[in-house]
């Protein structure tokens, strides 16, 4: 037998890694050479690690990160396009992926911990609305936002969906329907992202801007993070109500209570998250 033919395959290298900074997990998407597409794989991988990561205590803040020269190119346009030999031409895994996908979106935002994207690169289609999902943005001078489905005869409706509630309308309406791209400078401009830094710092500016957060009442953080995203769906007097009872449920916490008698003593609080 030949060298070569004992060698055992390379592994494969996982598509999602994960690893810890301080309290901050920081995800990263794994598949430069596809332009980090969300296949069902990372789709998944992606879920069950915010599954995993909700309920861990330890875990404070989570940095939602990329390999390569882009974020994410969207869905994975090949992965979908062999289904159209099946049966049904792809129906039902189209949908499968469509609601997984939403699905792995409405995680973030229902994680009880601030999530922060770092974009280096392109965010385009699923990819910009996984940006858009996430609670804050970072991003490198060198990145850039589009939703250019109009362009192969697919409108971007489910990345519309984060990318209207995070940006005026019209200019949601405009990135839907030219698909041009829009600069680092141009998304903070809109409200897409939050900060624009030089190429090569947005990972270290994410993980610092997540830290800056993890050092709050982490119970509080849980709370307002939730009635931030039910009251923006409210009237305006129903928003209040809700927004009242939160309040009210705030101030019978045990960290409110430090808080407060902190502020008032001229004093560093000592957090409990409860």
């Amino acid at each position: 037998m030949s060298t070569q033919a004992a060698r055992a395959p390379s592994p494969q290298p996982p598509i999602l890694l994960r690893e810890m900074v301080g309290p901050i997990a920081v995800l990263t998407l794994n598949r430069p050479a596809a332009r980090n597409s969300l296949s069902r794989a990372m789709i998944a991988s992606l879920h069950a690690a915010l599954d995993d990561i909700s309920n861990d205590k330890s875990i404070r803040g989570v940095v939602l990160a990329a390999n390569g020269p882009a974020f994410s190119a969207g869905h994975d346009l090949k992965e979908l396009t062999a289904r159209r030999t099946d049966p049904d031409r792809g129906r039902a895994f189209f949908a499968e992926t469509m609601n997984a996908c939403s699905a792995v979106m409405q995680a973030i935002v229902h994680l009880p911990k601030p999530v922060v994207a770092s974009v280096q690169g392109i965010a385009t289609a699923a990819g910009c609305q996984l940006v858009a999902s996430c609670d804050l943005a970072i991003a490198s001078d060198a990145a850039s936002f589009a939703t250019p489905g109009i362009d192969i005869g697919l409108f971007c409706s489910t990345p519309m969906v984060a990318l209207s509630r995070n940006v005026p309308r019209k200019q949601a309406m405009e990135m839907l329907l030219t698909g041009e791209p829009v600069p680092a400078v141009r998304a903070r401009e809109i409200g897409l992202v939050n900060r624009v830094v030089a190429a090569g710092t947005e990972r270290d500016a994410a993980i610092a801007l997540a830290q800056q957060v993890a050092l709050k009442s982490a119970y509080t953080v849980k709370l307002g993070k939730e009635a931030f995203y039910r009251q923006a769906e409210m009237s305006l007097a129903d928003a209040y109500r809700y927004a009242a009872e939160v309040m009210t449920e705030n101030m019978m916490a045990r960290d409110a209570e430090e808080g407060i008698g902190a502020f008032i003593e001229k004093r560093t609080p000592s957090w409990r998250d409860e």
